[in-house]
C-alpha cells in the first residue's frame, strides 16, 4: 500500500463545508496538545505520538515512505 498523500482527515459524524476543515481542526488538537509543555516535554509528545501513530499504520513500507519523505526537506 503507498502512503496516502491526498487530505485524508474527517471526523465521524461531522459536517465540513470545507475540505481543509478537517486538517485545521487536526492542527488545533495538536497545537493544545502541547499547550503548556517545555520543549523538552513537547518533543517527548511528538516522540510518543509518532510511535503510537505508527503502531496504528502498521506497515513498515508505507512507514518508510513517510519517514523518506519527512526526511527530503529537513
Amino acid at each position: 500500500m503507498p502512503l496516502n498523500l491526498n487530505p485524508n482527515f474527517s471526523e465521524p459524524g461531522k459536517r465540513y463545508f470545507h475540505t481543509f476543515s478537517p486538517g485545521d481542526d487536526f492542527y488545533e488538537a495538536l497545537i493544545e496538545t502541547h499547550h503548556g509543555l517545555s520543549d523538552e516535554q513537547s518533543a517527548m509528545v511528538n516522540a510518543k505520538l509518532v510511535l503510537l501513530l505508527a503502531n496504528h499504520i502498521g506497515d513498515i513500507s508505507v512507514l518508510r515512505q513517510a519517514m523518506e519523505l519527512a526526511r527530503v526537506s529537513v
